[in-house]
């Protein structure tokens, strides 16, 4: 089979789907890969890297697209990249097309194999290819919900780490997933106040268990979202229900009521975000000022770090894209139920359940 890894042009994305080590391990597998000039720059790899790994260079994204069999991305297709899809396509990227019925219709029309990174999923639920940017975004949720809080930001001009003398921030995040927990880490260990909320309570249990004391767990109702939300310095949206729009659980009343100058990290944005308050942002333009909270709602979080999260990605997709290129997609799914599940577009028709009932159409599995 046939790979292509274009640039991506997601404004101020850096990322790139696939390491030149992943080009070397398809090139075993006997495949061949296609990466467009200057793919991997931003993340530290050149084009001279790509090749020494068996892969051919490109000089235009058309060339990519249509040599492939299957593509490799790291953001969903943009609205440029449209003309490029067509019916005989794999592609393989983060979609979250619950939040995006055009790009669905495109799919849809053109008749594209798309796979979403963010819905395969583990019998036990969990999900492999979503987990290392959750990882890293859940990190830097901290670093970027102190940087909101600066004074020039139009922040509160709290230090999440307080002083000595001087009360730490208060954090409250919601959501006690991968991205929750390692926002979590982070914020206790900078010394912040710190507040997770769940609905689950053997999650909650369980990071009781783990963060030992360092953070406070509290059930999530509305009444006790609403009560640590208007408390705190730094809110962190990190709910994540696998294919489906986020749940809308802060409304444009309640971020009335909180702290002038808090700040609103909302990780869930590319699957419509946590508030009824929150827009996509960009890097270049991360923030927005609303009911007096400054909100940072960047679609691509991880993009600012591109060089760890690049190698975090290519370590997760590798094996589950080699999969699709050695077996075919659909003997493939048919082997791995996870993949079955990263299924979200195929032949014209919606394929992931959740994703069909976010934009209240069915859905039709090729293995039903």
């Amino acid at each position: 089979m046939v790979i292509g890894i274009p640039t991506e042009i997601k404004p101020d994305e850096r990322r790139v789907a696939l390491t030149p080590a992943g080009a070397a391990a398809f090139a075993h597998h006997g495949h061949r890969v296609i990466v467009q000039s200057g793919a991997g720059a931003g993340s530290g790899f050149s084009d001279r890297d790509y090749r020494a790994a068996g892969a051919r260079i490109a000089e235009s994204a058309a060339a990519v697209w249509s040599g492939a069999a299957m593509i490799l991305k790291v953001k969903e297709p943009q609205p440029a990249e449209y003309r490029y899809l067509r019916p005989d396509l794999i592609l393989f990227t983060y979609l979250h097309l619950a939040a995006d019925r055009r790009l669905t219709r495109e799919l849809t029309r053109r008749r594209v194999s798309a796979l979403g990174y963010e819905t395969v999923q583990l019998e036990d639920g969990s999900l492999p290819l979503l987990a290392p940017m959750s990882e890293v975004a859940g990190r830097l949720a901290v670093q970027v919900g102190g940087w909101c809080l600066q004074a020039q930001n139009g922040g509160d001009g709290v230090l999440l780490s307080g002083a000595p003398g001087v009360r730490p921030g208060k954090v409250t995040i919601i959501g006690g997933g991968i991205a929750g927990l390692n926002a979590c880490r982070v914020a206790a260990g900078v010394g912040a106040e710190v507040t997770i909320l769940d609905v689950h309570p053997p999650r909650l249990r369980y990071l009781s268990d783990i963060l030992g004391g360092q953070a406070i767990t509290v059930m999530s109702n509305r009444a006790t979202l609403e009560e640590e939300v208007r408390a705190a310095d730094l809110v962190i949206g990190a709910v994540l229900v696998p294919g489906a729009r986020a749940p809308r659980l802060i409304s444009a009343r309640t971020v009335a009521k909180m702290k002038r100058g808090a700040a609103l990290v909302d990780l869930s944005i590319d699957q419509g975000g946590v508030s009824e308050t929150s827009r996509p942002t960009t890097h270049r333009r991360p923030i927005y000022i609303r009911g007096g909270v400054v909100h940072y709602c960047v679609t691509n979080m991880p993009g600012v770090v591109p060089h760890t999260s690049t190698y975090a990605l290519t370590n997760a997709t590798l094996s589950y894209a080699l999969e699709i290129a050695d077996h075919g997609l659909l003997d493939a799914g048919a082997r791995n139920r996870a993949l079955r599940h990263g299924l979200n577009v195929h032949d014209g028709k919606i394929a992931h359940p959740a994703v069909a009932e976010s934009l209240r159409m069915k859905a039709a599995s090729p293995w039903n």
